[in-house]
C-alpha cells in the first residue's frame, strides 16, 4: 500500500511526514516498500516528490539504492517530466564517487561501448563512438526537462568531469542556439 499511497496527491505528503517524523524502526518497513516501487514512483506525478524526499533527507544506504536503481537509465528519466526533478535530486544529493557515476553514464553511455558485441568499438574506429555519445548528450540539452539534469551535472561535476562536459558542449553550442532549451546550457 506505501507505493499505491505515495501515488496519490495527499498520500504523498502523508509518506513524506511519517518519514519525516516516526522513528528507524517504523520508517524501515516504509521505505523498503519505497524501494520495490522506485521504478513506477519516479515516473509518477506525486509519487516522485516521495522518493525526492529520501533522496534529499534519507539515510546515505536509502539515497545509494535509488541512485542504483535510476543508474543505466539517466538519459531516459532525465527527460521525463516528473522522473527528471528525481535526477536532478540524485546528483545533488549523491555521494561523489555514485554522482561521478551518473554523470560518466552520460559521457560513456554502456549501449554505444559494446558495439560490436565484444566491450569495444573495434579495429580502432571511435568515430561512431564519440558521435553517438555527443548526441545523447545533444539530445539532452535540447530537451525541455534533461537539460535542467544537464545544468545540474554541470554544476556538481568534479573537475575532471566538468572539462569534459564543457568539451563536448563547446562544438554544438551554434546547433543548442537553435533550441529553446538548449540556449539555457549555453548561458
Amino acid at each position: 500500500q506505501v507505493v499505491l499511497l505515495s501515488s496519490h496527491p495527499y498520500g504523498c505528503r502523508v509518506i513524506q511526514r511519517i518519514l519525516e517524523h516516526c522513528l528507524p524502526e517504523q520508517t524501515r518497513p516504509i521505505l523498503d516498500e519505497l524501494h520495490k516501487g522506485v521504478e513506477h514512483l519516479v515516473k509518477d506525478q506525486y509519487g516522485n516528490y516521495v522518493i525526492q524526499h529520501v533522496l534529499e533527507h534519507g539515510s546515505n544506504e536509502d539515497k545509494s539504492r535509488i541512485i542504483q536503481n535510476l543508474r543505466g537509465r539517466v538519459c531516459a528519466l532525465s527527460s521525463h517530466k516528473f522522473a527528471s526533478n528525481v535526477m536532478e535530486k540524485a546528483i545533488a544529493n549523491a555521494a561523489p564517487s555514485e554522482r561521478a557515476i551518473l554523470i560518466e553514464e552520460i559521457l560513456h553511455p554502456v549501449a554505444n561501448v559494446n558495439i560490436n558485441g565484444s566491450g569495444s568499438a573495434g579495429a580502432g574506429d571511435t568515430s561512431s563512438l564519440t558521435t553517438s555519445n555527443s548526441s545523447s548528450l545533444v539530445d539532452m540539452m535540447k530537451d525541455q526537462y534533461a537539460n535542467y539534469v544537464v545544468q545540474r551535472m554541470l554544476e556538481l561535476a568534479d573537475t575532471e568531469q566538468r572539462r569534459v562536459l564543457i568539451n563536448r558542449i563547446r562544438p554544438m553550442q551554434n546547433v543548442l542556439r537553435k533550441f529553446n532549451y538548449g540556449k539555457h546550457i549555453i548561458a
